[in-house]
């Protein structure tokens, strides 16, 4: 999601690599090398298998590092994390409220048929239906009207200038797919069958509780896929992943368990690399109707992390403790004034038990049981989770852990029944365009990320100015202040920046090292190393 996309290249090449908690270098890779060669197919190692792959609801990783290879939007996010056209040849944007998309002629899907205005008209509508439950409806709460203005242009209106909205067209909100197909599917779309969509591999064979197949499409209108098949194998167990990945049964994979980094490292199988991730991990707040629900208990809880203990272990060294909900990356259009602004007051000191005790002691919260989830996902959750209930506990709180299998982990995201029981859980927020304010909207009275529920009219008042800003420089000084705002609310504890990771093995080579994988097809450049 793109719009004020300052470019990351310049990220990745900056000045030294940077340090971890312990001062151990991880340096950031802004690509790996260019495959050489077509290959018959690679199997990718996935942490937990996708509940659907219907467009609306692919906001988890599981979904879209599958999707992205599928199914295509109007525009697209790049390795880079910038924005090019998509699936839209052109956009333009003729007055504040309106945004043309003139589309590429002969695009074809794989279910049969030809895409057009109708087509995006039918998908963009699918998102914004009450009725679909869409993750990313939220994107389309200023959206009037989406018509189709031209055989292969579709015109839409907005209520109020929209910043953010033609930069989310690079991500799964701005998605196309055969109108025929997802019709002729109805419920069970994104379930079995094709996806009717138009990227370099089609949806193959779906093995429910062990893999899914893509194959390559050979109707695509962009540059031919280097493997013939990708095979992504579910393996929650971090451990099976690991040893995958080590012999050879899984050629790479991204998410790589923390725990497993020195291994990946110290062995000869293939290169781990670290990229931009846009990532920050984080504890969110989910019930703020018993303790939580006092700023001073949530202050506490962050006074009382040990965050640098956490990076080293949980995160396997490779990333840096925050005391910020946003990157640094995000921030790259912005000039030094405003970031020293943003982020003035946030960095994140030694814990400070005896002053997070006395808050806890003030709020009247001594001795409250609250519930933390966690999973076997890996160790930046389990132990997360885990440093949650240390802190807790040495600041006078009473707060358990409930285990959530990896499958049912990604429902914390969209269904409340499964966040019922549960105070907090950690929570790692990649940003899907490149702007801060992909993250602090979360904030906003009744936005979809917003699970405690938190209202508060200064804030969204400021959001709804900063989102009203077509000028990156002067929409970043107002999410400055937003910024500073949301850090201090403690809605989601902020602990720690974290890098994208992938491995590859010495087969394969040519899959992107940024956060980019989310959106764009990274599959189609993945070929043979040699």
């Amino acid at each position: 999601m793109t719009a004020a996309l300052a470019s990351l290249a310049v990220l990745a090449a900056c000045a030294g690599p940077p340090r971890n908690a312990s001062g151990i270098p991880f340096a950031l890779s802004a690509s790996t090398p260019r495959a050489k060669g077509d290959i018959d197919s690679f199997t990718w190692a996935l942490y937990a298998e996708p509940p659907t792959l219907d467009y609306t609801v692919a906001f988890d990783y599981p979904q879209n590092m599958v999707l992205s290879n599928v199914c295509e939007s109007l525009l697209r996010w790049t390795p880079q994390l910038t924005t090019e056209p998509g699936l839209a040849r052109r956009a333009s944007h003729p007055d504040p409220t309106t945004w043309v998309y003139d589309l590429r002629e002969g695009v074809r899907f794989h279910g049969g048929g030809t895409m057009t205005a109708d087509d995006v008209v039918f998908s963009l509508d699918r998102q914004r239906d009450p009725d679909n439950a869409a993750a990313w409806a939220q994107v389309f709460q200023n959206v009037t009207s989406v018509r189709k203005t031209g055989a292969l242009q579709v015109t839409v209106k907005l209520k109020k200038p929209d910043s953010q909205f033609p930069q989310y067209m690079a991500s799964a909100a701005g998605v196309v797919a055969s109108k025929a197909g997802v019709e002729a599917a109805g419920k069970d779309y994104g379930t079995s069958g094709g996806l009717s969509c138009t990227g370099p591999f089609s949806l193959g064979t779906w093995h429910k509780g062990q893999s899914i197949e893509l194959d390559r499409f050979d109707g695509y209108w962009g540059r031919r896929a280097k493997s013939g098949k990708v095979i992504f194998r579910f393996l929650p167990d971090a451990s099976a992943r690991t040893n995958a990945l080590l012999s050879g049964e899984a050629d790479g994979s991204y998410l790589i368990p923390t725990e497993s980094y020195a291994r990946l490292r110290g062995g000869d199988a293939g290169k781990l690399y670290f990229g931009e991730g846009l990532s920050t991990v984080n504890v969110s707040i989910t019930n703020t109707r018993g303790a939580l629900g006092d700023l001073r208990v949530r202050r506490a809880l962050s006074l009382a992390l040990d965050r640098s203990g956490f990076v080293q272990v949980g995160l396997g060294g490779a990333g840096t403790p925050t005391g910020s909900l946003t990157t640094r990356a995000a921030w790259a259009g912005a000039s030094e004034r405003t970031r020293k602004r943003a982020f003035e007051g946030l960095r994140p000191g030694a814990p400070d038990i005896a002053r997070a005790k006395a808050l806890v002691k003030k709020a009247g919260a001594e001795g409250k049981t609250l519930t933390i989830a966690t999973s076997p996902i890996g160790q930046d959750v389990s132990l997360l989770a885990t440093a949650v209930q240390a802190a807790g506990t040495r600041i006078g709180l009473d707060i358990r852990l409930k285990s959530i299998a990896p499958n049912a982990f990604t429902a914390l995201f969209t269904d409340p029944g499964a966040r019922k029981g549960i105070d907090m859980f950690p929570l790692t927020y990649y940003d899907s365009i490149t702007d801060p304010l992909d993250l602090l909207a979360n904030f906003k009275t009744g936005a979809y990320l917003n699970f405690a529920g938190h209202s508060d009219k200064k804030y969204d008042g400021l959001v709804d100015r900063a989102t009203a800003v077509d000028d990156p420089k002067r929409r970043l000084e107002i999410e400055a202040a937003l910024h500073r705002r949301a850090t201090r609310n403690l809605l989601w504890i902020p602990v720690a920046e974290w890098p994208t990771a992938v491995f590859l093995n010495k087969r394969i080579t040519g899959a992107p090292t940024t956060i980019s994988y989310m959106y764009y097809p990274w599959a189609a450049d993945v070929g043979a190393a040699k």
